[in-house]
């Protein structure tokens, strides 16, 4: 019994293949039509909440945005740019301080848990890091002022005595132990759990073929990382990088609790005086602020949202790229 074949009509040269049309939902399943709307009004919602948001920001800061600088300076404020540029250095050096500190240890324990650890050891330490990111940061912040800088300032004193002739470490030791490098301690302890758990996901999808390969070819365990892991997990690793940024500049009560910062700008970070964070300097000044200063302290608001939202869709940028990557799984 013979079979017609059929050949779908091909597309014309020089014109481009038509594009499949979006699936319909089916009237025989409601529910997918109501799951279907639920995740757009969502979606919606999202992007309402950000721009009331933003508009919020952008009326109640432009007071201080348009004000005149001579106006401002005769208030004892100063124009708007001079007086939020040093929170804004603060802000990004505790936060890249905090990332050179977290980054490698958290590589290291995601690097650990995927690869090296037995699984009754992996699975339990993977939940005390997720566990981790639940603790209050008000919680950080009295360890912080509290324990970690009493502790820490004989390590203060031995860096300054040592390697005072680097920058970094020069100036008179704080007595208090509370120093921008504290809080950047602080901090990297907070976005550790972030970026150890998105690394320890990345380094797990790493294809166990190439894994294999590598073994099979001689190499040992760790320039199996190298040669197959690391490669296929960088773009992943910048992206958890990213996000544990954003998550470090906007962090507001553990900064204040520890940081006793000022309008200054040093890369000295052993000192009593210290930059402050945007988010700090709004949570120290906004209680006893009123009219003009009101607006000031809104506007410095609107620059981290600013920094924040150009961090973040940085990030969401390398995640996108790396999920098309993803497809030699």
């Amino acid at each position: 019994m013979s079979q017609k074949l059929t050949r779908e009509p091909e597309a014309a040269p020089g014109k481009p293949e038509p594009t499949p049309s979006p699936a319909r939902p089916d009237p025989k399943r409601p529910g997918e039509t109501v799951f279907r709307g639920f995740a757009l009004g969502a979606g919606i919602a999202i992007l309402a909440i950000l721009a009331a948001v933003a508009t919020f920001l952008l009326i109640q800061g432009s007071p201080a945005l348009l004000a005149d600088p001579a106006a401002l300076t005769a208030k004892g404020y100063g124009p708007f740019l001079e007086w939020v540029l040093p929170y804004v250095f603060g802000t990004v050096w505790a936060a890249v301080l905090a990332l050179a500190m977290a980054v490698p240890v958290a590589i290291g324990i995601a690097l650990f848990i995927s690869h090296y650890a037995p699984r009754r050891l992996a699975q339990p330490l993977g939940y005390v890091i997720d566990l981790l990111a639940a603790v209050p940061s008000v919680v950080f912040g009295l360890w912080g002022s509290l324990m970690l800088a009493p502790a820490v300032r004989p390590l203060f004193t031995w860096l300054n005595a040592n390697l005072g002739f680097i920058p970094l470490f020069s100036g008179q030791v704080s007595g208090t132990g509370r120093t921008i490098f504290t809080a950047a301690i602080v901090l990297a302890t907070m976005v550790l759990p972030i970026i150890t758990s998105l690394c320890r996901e990345v380094f797990l999808q790493t294809p166990k073929l190439h894994e294999e390969a590598a073994l099979a070819l001689g190499a040992t365990r760790w320039e199996m990382v190298k040669m197959s892991v690391f490669p296929f997990a960088r773009p992943g690793i910048i992206a958890a990088v990213m996000l544990g940024l954003g998550r470090a500049l906007g962090e507001t009560m553990a900064v204040t609790m520890v940081l006793s910062g000022g309008r200054n700008i040093t890369f000295q970070i052993l000192t009593s005086e210290n930059p402050n964070s945007i988010a700090a300097q709004i949570a120290q000044n906004f209680p006893e602020a009123f009219g003009l200063k009101t607006n000031q302290l809104i506007a410095a608001g609107l620059v981290l949202f600013l920094i924040t939202l150009v961090v973040n869709m940085i990030a969401r940028w390398i995640v996108a790229r790396r999920a098309a990557y993803s497809g030699a799984n």
